[in-house]
C-alpha cells in the first residue's frame, strides 16, 4: 500500500511543477503582451498626432502636409491627406462629428455627476484597465481639451465644456 501512496505523491508533484512552469509562463506572455499593446498604443498615438499636425498645417495654407505624407486611400476614389480627426468645438458642432472613440469619452463625461481621470473613464468605454489604454485615453483626453471638448479642472480631472447635442 506504501507504494501506492508514493506513487501518487510523485504524480502529484509532477502536476504541481508542471502547473508552476505553466504559471511563469503565462506571467511572461502576459508581460509580453502588455508590452506588445503598450507599444501598438504608442504608434497608433503618434500617427494621430502626425496627421493632426500635418492637417494643421495644410488648414495654414502651408504645403507642408503633402510633401511629408503621402496620400491614404480610405475608401475607393476617396484621398486623405492630413486630416484632423478631432475639430475644434465650436456653436452647433455635434459629437457625431467626433471619431467614435473620442465621442465615446466626451458622452461618458457628458453624463458624469463629477469630474473623472483617465483610469476612470477607461473601463466606460469598454478597454481594458490597462496602462496602456489608460496612457492613451489620457492623450484623447489632452486633445479634446485643447480643441475646446473638454476642460481640465485640475490636472487629470476632466469634465465636459459644453452640453452633449447628439
Amino acid at each position: 500500500m506504501g507504494s501506492l501512496i508514493e506513487e501518487l505523491e510523485a504524480r502529484e508533484a509532477a502536476a504541481r511543477a508542471r502547473v508552476e512552469a505553466l504559471e511563469v509562463e503565462i506571467a511572461e506572455l502576459t508581460v509580453r503582451l502588455e508590452g506588445g499593446r503598450e507599444a501598438l498604443s504608442r504608434l497608433k498615438i503618434a500617427r494621430e498626432t502626425v496627421a493632426e499636425v500635418l492637417g494643421e498645417l495644410s488648414e495654414s495654407g502651408l504645403d507642408t502636409a503633402r510633401t511629408v505624407m503621402p496620400q491614404v486611400s480610405v475608401e475607393p476614389g476617396v484621398r486623405v491627406v492630413g486630416a484632423i480627426m478631432v475639430p475644434h468645438w465650436r456653436e452647433g458642432l455635434s459629437v457625431e462629428a467626433l471619431p467614435d472613440v473620442y465621442r465615446d469619452i466626451v458622452e461618458v463625461l457628458a453624463d458624469a455627476s463629477r469630474p473623472m481621470q483617465a483610469k476612470q473613464i477607461v473601463p466606460r468605454i469598454g478597454l481594458p484597465a490597462v496602462t496602456a489604454k489608460i496612457e492613451g485615453t489620457r492623450g484623447k483626453l489632452k486633445r479634446l481639451v485643447e480643441r475646446g471638448w473638454l476642460v481640465e479642472e485640475r490636472p487629470g480631472l476632466f469634465t465636459a465644456a459644453h452640453p452633449v447635442s447628439g
